[in-house]
């Protein structure tokens, strides 16, 4: 039964240009978010969908590592924007509320803040009114709602045209919904557009730290980028029952039961062409015969299979990296109450520059803690909590640090951040510690060793973005963050659906 939340999501997709020749049979490279979405608007276009994927189950980033009796998310911690997931279901008649347990965080954040002050950040106008109301006084409640608007007007005179569409060439911006976006002053810069509507400088950061999930710090991100934000403090965030991993499992299980057939533990090799298409993919397990593919890997990995990499004048920049440390400790010992934490340094600006520019480690670190328990304790052991925490770092194509080396003096320098803030108790009990750093991304296979792979610059965003369309192959279309629209939960699902609308040509609209 089709799903109300599908139907939110309302417009008509752009589709663009779309492949020649046959397409009855597609090979889906990677059943992560990207390749699922993929799959299922494949599926609910009449194509018969094969998904080849080199682990060992769904999920790609958004990964699961289950040791010691805990189900530990080694991937994005923070969900927004459930009616993508509900249109991906949609598009084989599939419910979200059959497939998912959807849980609203309520407050979406707690922001924490050096001088010891506290913001909770909720997504109800009202709630998060009083509790700025509260926090800094009537003038800078009544600034957040001017904020609110703008941020719901950005969200507007984007989406449809500009990150739910394929777009061909630079023509295709030429669209009243442009010159909206220009009188909105989407076209100038993030971190001063926030400034002019809220003057309580933490309360700055709280509305345009998103910019960094972009790859750009907010004094230099687009001011259309604020749809972030948007995302989180105005569409909600929300948690799945059983992990984010949950939701790549309710996606490849829906695929199944409409027919597609899935290969674990296979990757793939080689690519087989004759001309200009793609007849075979070559995995560990055999030879696939295909009428087209979808590639969803990173970049570089990509590029490899396709055996050339597109000339662009100016080279590819990659996002920040992240530091991301797995903690099991005690019921008790974490001292944070809510589902997700921003714990803010004293400094700003400073580090966007050390992590993004001089490729040095954040000397006054910003972390982002998650506590999934706190919403499901099942993922943890009988009286045990996780945490996940996330520290933004250099990538390895600016920075120097010799992780292997060095990973576990950071683990312990995170832990007494964590310890001096009054985040988590002096004397934890520590069962499991697991650090994931850049070294440990690129040997997943992604680009600079970043999950939040290129960075969106002018020059990587929208048309200018690498295309999900390949130059020279008639029958291959990319998913997922390096291509359209981007890095991001909702972004890479969205991506799958745009690569979908590449291989059928015409899809049916939204709502």
């Amino acid at each position: 039964m089709s799903d109300p939340l599908a139907r939110r999501w309302s417009g008509a997709l752009r589709t663009g240009r779309g492949m020649t020749g046959r397409t009855d049979h597609v090979v889906v490279v990677g059943a992560g978010l990207a390749g699922l979405s993929a799959t299922l608007h494949l599926l609910g276009a009449g194509r018969r969908v094969t998904v080849v994927e080199a682990g060992p189950r769904p999920g790609g980033r958004a990964g699961l590592a289950e040791t010691a009796g805990y189900r530990v998310d080694t991937g994005p911690t923070v969900l927004t924007m459930p009616e993508i997931i509900a249109d991906a279901l949609d598009a084989v008649g599939e419910s979200l509320t059959d497939r998912l347990d959807l849980l609203p965080l309520h407050p979406a954040y707690r922001a924490a803040f050096a001088d010891g002050s506290t913001v909770a950040v909720h997504t109800d106008a009202e709630r998060m009114e009083a509790e700025i109301r509260r926090f800094a006084g009537p003038v800078e409640a009544q600034g957040y709602r001017r904020l609110r608007r703008w941020l719901t007007e950005l969200y507007t005179a984007q989406y449809d045209r500009f990150i739910a569409a394929n777009i061909d060439s630079p023509s295709d911006l030429v669209h009243p919904a442009a010159a909206r976006l220009v009188a909105l002053g989407g076209l100038g810069r993030l971190g001063p557009a926030v400034e002019r509507r809220i003057g309580d400088e933490r309360l700055r950061r709280v509305f345009s730290f998103q910019a960094l999930y972009a790859g750009l710090a907010p004094h230099r991100a687009r001011a259309a980028y604020g749809v972030i934000a948007y995302m989180d403090t105005v569409g909600g965030v929300y948690f799945p029952r059983g992990g984010m991993h949950a939701v790549p499992r309710a996606l490849a299980a829906a695929a199944t039961a409409h027919g597609a057939e899935f290969h674990y533990d296979a990757p793939v090799r080689r690519l087989e062409r004759t001309g200009d298409r793609i007849r075979a993919v070559h995995t560990d397990q055999g030879r696939i015969e295909c009428d087209a593919v979808v590639l969803t890997p990173d970049l570089p990995e990509t590029y490899r299979l396709l055996g050339r990499t597109p000339r662009r004048p100016v080279p590819l920049r990659w996002s920040p990296s992240a530091v991301v440390l797995h903690l099991g400790v005690a019921r008790g010992a974490a001292m944070q109450t809510d589902h997700h934490v921003i714990s803010f340094g004293s400094a700003w600006r400073r580090t966007f520059a050390e992590i993004i520019d001089e490729g040095r480690l954040m000397s006054d670190p910003s972390l982002l803690i998650t506590r999934p328990t706190r919403s499901d304790p099942g993922l943890a052991p009988p009286g045990r909590e996780l945490l996940s925490v996330l520290a933004p770092a250099p990538n390895l194509a600016v920075g120097r640090q010799d992780w292997a080396r060095m990973g576990t003096a950071y683990r312990d320098e995170l832990l007494a951040v964590l310890t001096d803030r009054g985040l988590l108790d002096a004397a934890p009990d520590i069962d499991l510690s697991e650090l994931v750093t850049p070294r440990d991304w690129a040997a997943q296979g992604l680009g600079a060793g970043t999950p939040f792979s290129l960075a969106h610059t002018v020059a990587q965003t929208g048309p200018f973005r690498p295309a999900n369309l390949v130059s020279g192959i008639a029958n291959a279309a990319l998913a997922g963050s390096g291509t359209t629209p981007g890095v991001g939960v909702p972004t890479a699902l969205i991506s799958g659906k745009l690569a979908a609308a590449r291989v059928t040509g015409a899809m049916a609209g939204r709502g």
